[in-house]
Formats: structure tokens, sequence, C-alpha cells
């Protein structure tokens, strides 16, 4: 695995344009089951550009409706909440429009049996400088729920290039897929939502590696003050559906995984005052703020899980990517 260092914050068009897939099934071929690649190179790369063409269509007029047949999971909740609250801030659409572009495309495909299949597109974005701390990756995991069923990008991770480990292919070129029941792991992925969570509200099961997306965050929660108004969080596992986690092998007995997690903060304000909304929040505001303002969040991970042998077993955090999806006022 290549040296980790510190994850950035992501901020800008990519918490605000962002945006998997867990059902039984299987496909049968003269009454068994088939191992095959999710999809070929040049099907992933047709992919890849629908889906920029559609999210940069979506973004210039600020409308959802644009791309939302090729969006699902916890990007697509992010990308369909925002674009619904800019296009109420401004109507006419997106004057600042500047078009997305994803180029230098790595395809990761795992070879698996039934439904869903999922690949991952590896690019550079023209939305960083690719020299120095500002290089960044952008990691779009694109889902299959059937064989009728369109591709859906389901979720986006933003990293350093140096953070990614590698992801050993085979000789057909094909990466391995991890089950989400794996035992080994040090953390299972289909666990992963639950113990982030556990971890956020109690500070156990202490198994993710200090940084700013978990022991930052956590403390910063803790020691939230403002005079005259007191703060709750709840945090809540997504872990099936088209939430449900996605892993691939690494190439040192650990898995890359990405997961999704819901987030509410509730902000109480003392007789005579009132929390204050910004514009984004009364964007997707229902109920009057009187009191209280509770602000819900999806939140999509990118983490590394060592495998069980490992010598160092906690699970990091290289991307978090949190989007506001709902706010009530009472």
């Amino acid at each position: 695995m290549r040296s980790l260092k510190p994850a950035r914050p992501v901020t800008g068009l990519a918490v605000a344009t962002v945006l998997s897939l867990a059902a039984s099934g299987c496909v049968t071929v003269h009454g068994e089951e088939a191992v095959v690649p999710a999809a070929t190179k040049s099907e992933a790369a047709r992919v890849l550009k629908e889906f920029t063409a559609a999210y940069n269509a979506a973004d210039k007029a600020y409308d959802p409706a644009l791309d939302a047949d090729l969006v699902t999971g916890s990007l697509g909740a992010i990308n369909q909440a925002g674009l619904k609250a800019r296009h109420t801030i401004e109507p006419t659409g997106n004057a600042r429009h500047q078009p997305l572009e994803l180029t230098d495309a790595e395809f990761v495909i795992p070879k698996k049996a039934g439904w869903p299949r999922w690949f991952l597109a590896d690019t550079d974005s023209n939305r960083d400088r690719d020299t120095g701390d500002q290089d960044t990756r952008w990691l779009l995991a694109f889902v299959k729920s059937g064989p009728d069923a369109g591709w859906k990008a389901a979720y986006l991770a933003v990293v350093a290039p140096d953070r990614i480990p590698v992801l050993p292919k085979d000789a057909e070129g094909l990466a391995e897929p991890v089950a989400v029941d794996s035992a080994d792991l040090a953390v299972a992925p289909r666990d992963l939502g639950t113990q982030y969570t556990r971890y956020l509200q109690k500070g156990t099961p202490d198994v993710f590696a200090p940084g700013t997306a978990t022991s930052q965050w956590r403390d910063a929660r803790l020691n939230t003050k403002r005079a005259g108004f007191s703060y709750q969080y709840v945090d809540q596992p997504l872990d099936n559906g088209t939430f449900a986690p996605l892993a691939l092998a690494t190439g040192n007995g650990g898995a890359l995984v990405f997961f999704s997690s819901k987030h509410y903060e509730r902000q109480t304000a003392a007789k005579g005052l009132r929390p204050t909304v910004d514009p984004d929040v009364e964007a997707l505001l229902t109920g009057e703020v009187k009191s209280t303002l509770t602000k819900e969040r999806i939140s999509s991970q990118l983490v590394y899980v060592p495998g069980k042998g490992a010598a160092e077993l906690k699970v990091t955090v290289l991307n978090r990517l949190p989007g506001l999806t709902a706010a009530k006022g009472s």
C-alpha cells in the first residue's frame, strides 16, 4: 500500500455536486452461475462519458432531473438535494458553470457472479492543480442493479494519488471484489457504517485511525459551543439497498471500501433566540424555525481496511464526502 498522508477536507464543487447496491441474484448460463467481468473497458468509458455530460447539463441548469437517471446511493442523494437547493436559490441556472472534465481514466473492473455489478473509474479532474498537495484523483463507483438497468454513479471520493492503495489485477486485467461479510478484514465492509456511527456517538469501538473524519470531527462536535444554543447529534448507518458498501481487494490483504452514513445536527435556541438559517438550508427546509433547526446530511466514506493479519488494524478514512439533504424547523 502506498503511504497515507493526512486527508484533506473536500470543499467546493466536490461537495456541491455530490453525489451501491446490494441485492441477491445471479447470472445463469446453462443453469450455472457465471463469473464475468462487471463491464468491458469500452462500456465503462461510455458510462463515464454519459455521466459527465449529464452532470454538466444538470449543473449548468441547476436541474436535478437532467442527471437523476445516472446517480444513485449517497452520491445520488447529495447530488439531487444540492441541485434542488441551488435551483431554489438561482432558478435561472448556474451563471458560473464551468464544465467538469474527467480525463486520464483508469477503470478498475471486478469479476463477479450475479447482480449488482459495479466498477471503479479512477480519473483526473479539472477541479485541481496537478502538482504537489493540490493534485487529486476523482474515484467514481458505478453500479448496475440488473440486466435491464442502467449504470448509475453511487459513490464519489476525491483522494490524493499517493493515498490510493494498489488494486491488483489478474491476467485478464480484472480486480477482485471483496464480499460485504468478509471475515478476512479487520472490519467487514457491511459493519463499517455501524462501527463508524457508534464511534461518533460513543467513542467506541476504537477501530478507526485518528483523523479529520474520525477523532477530530468527534472532538469538534463535543466541543461545539455558542452562547444561548445547544447542539445534539444523531448518526445512523446506511448499509443496504442503494447505499450498500462496495469493496475491492488491495495488494496486501486489505480492502478499499466505500460506505455510507446519515448524520443529524439539531440546534436548539434559548428563549428569545433563533437558529440562523443559511440560504442553502432554507432551500431544503420544511416547517418553521422558531427555536429548533435540524439538519440532515448524508455522507460517503472511502476507507482502507487492513486484513486481519496486518500489524496495524486501524481503518483509515481516505475521504469523507458529506452533503446536506434535508432540514426541518420547529
